[in-house]
């Protein structure tokens, strides 16, 4: 299961991983892109650590919108979130997401921050950290 960092800049790091299960204390901070589906289960893990952003793969969305409900869960935490588009980056795979993934779905944190739907992800976590040289 994948788990690196792949960008570093003088606002932070973004940190990707296949699961929202493999976040950890060290995660704190960072801007996290899983591969998990944006549900509410992983909201919950999400919450468990301090994180600047974080990311999911809307997973078509769903049914009652249930691909994307940690979205209202994190802003009603002032957590800045979003998803990609699951026709843009495969579902359980990180390295997909950051290379492909496209900003389907945010909260209203994010798009205060500059993340909007129809933006490649890498790009604009870039230019919220700060950082050109990914990994």
């Amino acid at each position: 299961m994948l788990k690196a960092i792949v960008l570093e800049g003088e606002r932070g790091s973004v940190v990707i991983m296949d699961s929202i299960t493999k976040v950890t204390p060290e995660d704190a901070g960072a801007h996290v892109v899983s591969a998990s589906h944006g549900g509410a289960s992983s909201g919950e893990f999400a919450l468990e650590v301090p994180l600047s952003s974080v990311f999911f793969n809307d997973a078509g969305v769903g049914k009652d919108g249930a691909g994307i409900a940690a979205l209202a869960m994190l802003g009603a935490r002032g957590v800045a979130a979003g998803t990609v588009s699951h026709e843009s980056a495969r579902i359980g795979d990180s390295r997909d997401m950051w290379d492909h993934g496209v900003i389907s779905h945010v909260n209203a944190q994010a798009r205060a921050r500059g993340f909007v739907p129809g933006l490649p992800l890498k790009r604009a976590l870039a230019a919220v950290v700060g950082g050109a040289g990914s990994r």
